[in-house]
C-alpha cells in the first residue's frame, strides 16, 4: 500500500493488522484515479472527504496530487490515518474524526462541502445505500461533486438519490467494484 503520484509519491503507508480493515490495493486505487484524472483538475479540488478512510489512502493519495484538504472518518482507525498523514507531511491539510460515519457526516452538513468523496464500506451491510442516501440528503457534496464508492463485485447498488446520477461502473476481478457519481441540481 503507497501513494502512487504526487509529493509524497512512493511513501508506503502503514496498515493495520489483522483482518478488521480491507484497504483498497494499489491496483484498484490506481484505476480509480486514473478515472478521476479525466474527471477533475486536483489542484482545484478545495475539499475531500474519505469515509470509512481505513489506512487513509485515497484522501492522502487525493492531497499528495494536489487537493487542498482532506476530512477522513473511521471509528477504528484514526490513530494510523493520523500517522500515515503526518508520514506524508500533509498533517495540515487533513481533519480526521474518529466517528461512526453517520454522526460524522451530520456533524459535516452545514459546515462544508466537498468537491470530491470517497466511501468504502464494509461490505454486505447495506452502508452503501445509507451513506449515499445521508450524502444527499445532507448535501455535503458540492454540485458537479463526484463520489466514488467501493462495493462487493456480487452487491447491486439500489435506491440511489436522484441528484447522484452514476457515470462510471468498474468491476476488479470477482471481489471488489466502484460506482462513481456525480452530483446533479
Amino acid at each position: 500500500m503507497r501513494i502512487i503520484t504526487g509529493t509524497a509519491k512512493g511513501l508506503k503507508l502503514k496498515t493495520p493488522s489483522g483482518l478488521s480493515t480491507r484497504p483498497t490495493g494499489d491496483r484498484v486505487k490506481e484505476s480509480i484515479f486514473n478515472i478521476l484524472n479525466g474527471m477533475t483538475n486536483f489542484s482545484e479540488v478545495e475539499n475531500v472527504l474519505d469515509i470509512f478512510a481505513g489506512t487513509g489512502a485515497l484522501g492522502l493519495e487525493s492531497v499528495s496530487r494536489g487537493a487542498r484538504f482532506a476530512t477522513f472518518i473511521d471509528s477504528a482507525t484514526a490513530e494510523l490515518i493520523a500517522e500515515n498523514a503526518a508520514r506524508a507531511k500533509f498533517s495540515d491539510a487533513c481533519k480526521i474524526l474518529k466517528s461512526d460515519f453517520e454522526p460524522a457526516l451530520k456533524k459535516l452538513s452545514g459546515q462544508k462541502q466537498f468537491d470530491l468523496i470517497f466511501a468504502d464500506p464494509p461490505y454486505k451491510k447495506g452502508l452503501t445505500e445509507k451513506t449515499l442516501k445521508l450524502v444527499s440528503e445532507l448535501n455535503i457534496l458540492k454540485t458537479d461533486g463526484i463520489i466514488v464508492v467501493e462495493h462487493g463485485a456480487d452487491e447491486i447498488v439500489a435506491g440511489v438519490p436522484p441528484d447522484l446520477n452514476c457515470i462510471r461502473k468498474i468491476n476488479y476481478g470477482h471481489t471488489t467494484a466502484a460506482d462513481v457519481f456525480c452530483k446533479t441540481d
